[in-house]
């Protein structure tokens, strides 16, 4: 009988695909300790999503169209430091993982894996531990122990997330007054984020800025084979 009335954890998915949507909350619906409460498309329904629904923990994705989901996490735990966070993401961990954790997330998978992990991601996290893989575990002890955390192995990792997510937006073809409408900062604040992003990656000019957004961007958007 203890076993019928168990409780079951409630899940937030938050991603800006449908299908995505749908096949992770099918998916975690399954599990008998384990229910989707809501789901989300951005970064403003989230945030909504959470107040109304109370999760236990939120999958985010890591790329909500435009819209950052470090940025989401970050918001997220701010707003409600009890929530435990999952991100999602199709781009490589080297990039964006440690970003993730950093910003609060408890644990970060890479959506090429098959969806029993991401079961196992959920329930590791709400037991209390954090999950990464195997390889980023290794990377993570790696520079522990070596205390190298500042080494980047490409100049985009130099940028802070706020830098990388208005050099994302450039890609996008977005200008200076819409990059700083879309974040609700000044003009000036993005024109100080664009002449760091210069600086760090070594760009002479704001042409070279857009078309290596441009490239990189287009080359995230590559399915990981």
């Amino acid at each position: 009988m203890a076993e019928k009335f168990k409780l079951k954890h409630k899940v937030l998915i938050v991603d800006d695909h449908p299908i995505v949507r749908q096949g992770l909350a099918q998916f975690i619906n399954q599990e008998t300790d384990l229910t989707v409460c809501g789901d989300a498309s951005d970064i403003p329904s989230a945030l909504q999503a959470v107040k109304d629904c109370q999760p236990d923990i939120t999958v985010v994705d890591v790329s909500l169209g435009q819209s950052s989901g470090v940025r989401l996490i970050e918001d997220l735990c701010r707003l409600h430091p009890d929530l435990l966070i999952l991100a999602l993401s199709m781009h490589d961990e080297s990039m964006y993982a440690e970003r993730c954790l950093r910003a609060g997330a408890r644990g970060y998978i890479m959506k090429k894996e098959p969806p029993e992990k991401v079961i196992v991601a959920l329930k590791k996290i709400l037991g209390g531990e954090i999950y990464v893989s195997d390889n980023l575990g290794a990377t993570l002890l790696q520079k522990f122990v070596t205390k190298k955390d500042g080494v980047c192995s490409s100049p985009i990792e130099q940028l802070s997330n706020r830098e990388l997510e208005v050099f994302q937006l450039i890609g996008h073809g977005l200008k200076t007054s819409k990059i700083a409408e879309q974040l609700n900062l000044s003009i000036k604040t993005i024109e100080t984020y664009v002449d760091h992003i210069k600086k760090k990656m070594n760009f002479k000019d704001s042409r070279a800025l857009f078309l290596h957004a441009v490239q990189w961007l287009m080359s995230q958007d590559k399915p990981d084979k």
